[in-house]
C-alpha cells in the first residue's frame, strides 16, 4: 500500500509513516491518487466509504449528470458512455469503482478521518485507532459536506416527515398528502417534478431562473453545453479578473436551474410559493404570512462544509471554508484541498475540473525539496 518506516504496537498509538496522506477517496481522491502514482511518489487515501463510488450511489435514484461524457472523464480514463449522453448517478460511481481499480490506487475503505493536526512539523491524521503521520495532507472533498437546514425545521410538527436532498432517494419515501420542497435550484425542481406525480406539491424559494435551452436537446448538445463547458474550464478562473468576480457571485448565490424548465414544472402541477421563514402551529410559514399544511418537508437547501476536524487555523472568523490559494494552504506548508468549489475556475467541482486541480496540487508536492 506504498506505506513506509517504522510501525508502532498496540493500542490507540498504532503510528504508521507515510509520505502522502489523501482524505476521501471519490473523484478528487481518486484524481489526485492517480497524479501521486504517475509521479511514484508514496501514498495511501483514507475513505471513509465501504466502496468506492457510494457517496454517488446514496442520492436520489433518478439523478444524472448535468454534463455528459465526454466532458465528465477523470485524467487517463473517458467515461465509457456515449459522448453526449448524461451519465446516471450510479454510471458515475461504477466508474469511479473501475477507476480506483484499473490504476491500483492504495485505499483504505471504510476509514474516517477523525482529526488532522501538527506536531513537531509533521502531520498526524487520526483516524480511529490509528495515526497516520504524514509530510503533506491532501483533503480530496467538496466543499458540500453537511446538509443546511434552518433551525425552526425542529418546531415542525412530528407527524410531517422531513427528509433532506440526502435523505432523499424517490417519492416512495413520501407520507400520504401535500408535499413542501424547500429550495428551488436543480435539486428542488427536480425532486420536486417528481413528487408532483403522485402529491400536491409546492416550490419555496427564490427562483433563480433557467438556462435558456434544453442540455439534451440539439441546440445544448451541438453549441449549448460545450460553449458552457468551455467558460467554466477555460475562462472563468480565478486567475483573472472575471472568473473572480463570477466566483465570488456564485458563492452567494446559485446559478440557473440547468434540466428543469418552469414549464415543466407548471405542467406537472408544481406550485411555486415564497421562502419558508418559520414555523407556525406546527407548519411551515411563508414569507407572504401562508401558512402550509403539508405531510412531508423535502429540504433542498443547500449544503455547509465541515472541516472542524482539521485542528489546524486553515479558516478565517467569518468562513467556514478554508483560506487557500488554487487549493495550497500557504499559511500551512503542506496541507492542500481538491474537489473545492471554484477551486481554480467554475469547473472545478466537476470531474473534468477536478483532474486539473489534481495535477495542479501533485506538481506543487513534487516541488517539495524532500520529494526529489
Amino acid at each position: 500500500m506504498m506505506l513506509s518506516g517504522p510501525r508502532a504496537s498496540g493500542g490507540a498509538d498504532n503510528r504508521t509513516r507515510i509520505r502522502t496522506v489523501v482524505v476521501g477517496g471519490g473523484q478528487a481522491g481518486l484524481a489526485v491518487g492517480f497524479y501521486l502514482t504517475r509521479h511514484r511518489i508514496p501514498f495511501v487515501i483514507l475513505d471513509a466509504n465501504d466502496r468506492t463510488g457510494d457517496s454517488w450511489r446514496r442520492r436520489w435514484d433518478s439523478l444524472r449528470l448535468f454534463t455528459p461524457a465526454w466532458s465528465s472523464s477523470l485524467p487517463g480514463m473517458p467515461f465509457p458512455a456515449p459522448r453526449r449522453s448524461y451519465p446516471t448517478k450510479d454510471d458515475v460511481a461504477d466508474y469511479l469503482e473501475a477507476y480506483a481499480e484499473r490504476y491500483k490506487l492504495p485505499i483504505r475503505r471504510g476509514v474516517r478521518v477523525d482529526r488532522v493536526s501538527r506536531e513537531n512539523g509533521v502531520f498526524q491524521v487520526q483516524a480511529g485507532g490509528e495515526i497516520h503521520q504524514a509530510d503533506h495532507v491532501i483533503v480530496a472533498m467538496s466543499s458540500h459536506q453537511v446538509p443546511r437546514v434552518p433551525p425552526f425545521a425542529s418546531e415542525l410538527n412530528p407527524a410531517i416527515a422531513q427528509l433532506s436532498s440526502t435523505g432523499y432517494r424517490n417519492p416512495a419515501q413520501l407520507a400520504e398528502g401535500p408535499v413542501l420542497v424547500v429550495g428551488a435550484h436543480d435539486t428542488g425542481a427536480e425532486v420536486a417534478l417528481e413528487s408532483a406525480a403522485g402529491h400536491r406539491t409546492w416550490l419555496a424559494g427564490r427562483y433563480p431562473g433557467q438556462v435558456p435551452f434544453r442540455i439534451d436537446g440539439p441546440v445544448g448538445r451541438w453549441l449549448g453545453v460545450p460553449l458552457v463547458m468551455f467558460m467554466f474550464h477555460r475562462v472563468l478562473s480565478v486567475r483573472n479578473p472575471l472568473g473572480r468576480r463570477m466566483s465570488a457571485e456564485m458563492h452567494r448565490h446559485a446559478g440557473p436551474v440547468v434540466r428543469i424548465k418552469n414549464k415543466d414544472l407548471e405542467a406537472a402541477g408544481v406550485e411555486r410559493v415564497p421562502r419558508v421563514v418559520g414555523v407556525r402551529d406546527g407548519f411551515p410559514l411563508l414569507d407572504d404570512g401562508n401558512v402550509l399544511e403539508v405531510a412531508t418537508v423535502i429540504w433542498c437547501t443547500g449544503f455547509e462544509p465541515d472541516l472542524s476536524w482539521i485542528d489546524l487555523p486553515i479558516t478565517p472568523d467569518d468562513s467556514s471554508e478554508p483560506h487557500h490559494e488554487r487549493g495550497i494552504v500557504a499559511s500551512e506548508p503542506g496541507l492542500y484541498f481538491v474537489g473545492l468549489f471554484f477551486q481554480s475556475a467554475a469547473s472545478s467541482g466537476l470531474l473534468r475540473g477536478v483532474g486539473r486541480d489534481a495535477e495542479w496540487i501533485v506538481d506543487s508536492i513534487r516541488s517539495d525539496p524532500a520529494i526529489r
